[in-house]
């Protein structure tokens, strides 16, 4: 086929026509923003997520991913249960047991399958349409490339103060994909910044994560202590935790962008958003249920879930900091039995529970 314009459009109908809810291009070469995490590593704000480092000349350049690759496209998704008004786990009112706050994107099926599996139909699609055999390397938060950085290039949105990629009509709730490909596309223009002076992400965040707008210390982020590190959480950040348990939404809760009335995710024809819809129970989950879970129990629960990037030991620690921030005495038992335990970590989170307990109950 010739004529890049039209291949273009066409390439990104056939990501539309696959459930994606967005879809932009940019080219494959290096960028000022991929080149700024050399620069964020150095400060060390990448904590222990050491293969940041490993492979950085490949984030920073994704043709060292693909050689011969030219144009990445760029995939969104809005998370079920992530427009505006919509909690997809819900505070229990008047809930007679203690509960632990999922980050809303991982409450469903795993998002980088379903995901993966779409962005692998795409390119077989595209080489269809390209009459030519197509090189290319589908990521979602899956290997060496910055999803956010092409998103923004590819004129998806801009990325926040919170470093969350925002889109003007749909907002942040974004499950975000890269096809590395060797194709010639057209690419898009970049979306200007709207944060203007909010800094509502900023003031929000529990564990002040942000030292300037637009850069994230990862070691005090929720989202890193409760999944990405599997040691010790900071005990001087363990009660801004509150009771999350997987995640935290907070810096989102409050943009703008997503707090806006009249907004609703896209159209599902295809019921891709619908393979990712809410499970029931992490729709705020007994902190009681959590701490109890033994391995095989575990394994059957997050049965094609996000939730197991912690691994079972990561949520029963995080669990325990949340008993402990909850003031229900009726734990205790629990905590105790945890505070005896064999796992050395999970008794030093446990006997910390049953200390905060105390000094709640003063």
């Amino acid at each position: 086929m010739k004529g890049g314009a039209s291949l273009t459009e066409r390439a990104k109908g056939l990501a539309l026509g696959l459930g994606f809810d967005l879809v932009g291009v940019c080219d494959a070469r290096p960028s000022a923003q991929s080149e700024a995490l050399r620069g964020w590593l150095a400060q060390g704000f990448g904590g222990c997520m050491d293969y940041l480092a490993k492979r950085v000349e490949e984030r920073v350049d994704p043709r060292r991913v693909l050689p011969g690759a030219r144009s990445l496209l760029s995939v969104g998704l809005v998370y079920a249960g992530g427009s505006a008004g919509e909690e997809a786990s819900p505070r229990v009112a008047g809930a007679a047991e203690a509960r632990g706050q999922i980050s809303r994107y991982a409450v469903g099926d795993d998002y980088h399958e379903v995901m993966r599996d779409r962005l692998r139909g795409l390119s077989a699609a595209l080489e269809v349409l390209a009459e030519r055999p197509l090189h290319s390397r589908a990521y979602v938060d899956t290997g060496p490339v910055s999803e956010r950085v092409a998103a923004a290039r590819g004129g998806l949105g801009w990325i926040g103060k919170n470093t969350c990629l925002i889109h003007t009509r749909l907002g942040s709730y974004l499950f975000l994909g890269v096809l590395i490909t060797d194709l010639a596309l057209e690419p898009d223009r970049p979306e200007s910044d709207h944060c203007g002076s909010c800094r509502a992400c900023l003031d929000a965040c529990p564990t002040d994560a942000f030292p300037s707008p637009y850069v994230l210390d990862a070691r005090r982020c929720i989202a890193y202590t409760t999944i990405e590190d599997p040691g010790p959480i900071p005990a001087e950040l363990r009660a801004s935790h509150e009771d999350r348990v997987f995640g935290c939404d907070r810096c989102q809760e409050v943009c703008p962008w997503n707090t806006r009335g009249g907004r609703r995710a896209p159209a599902d024809p295809l019921g891709l958003r619908a393979r990712l819809a809410p499970r029931s129970e992490w729709a705020q989950p007994s902190l009681a249920w959590l701490l109890g879970l033994d391995d095989a129990a575990w394994r059957n629960v997050t049965r094609r879930s996000a939730l197991r990037r912690s691994k079972r030991r990561g949520l029963l620690r995080n669990a325990l900091v949340a008993a402990g921030n909850s003031g229900d005495a009726s734990l205790r038992p629990t905590l105790e039995a945890h505070a005896s335990g064999d796992d050395p970590l999970l008794a030093e989170h446990a006997r910390w529970a049953l200390e905060r307990l105390e000094e709640r109950a003063r």
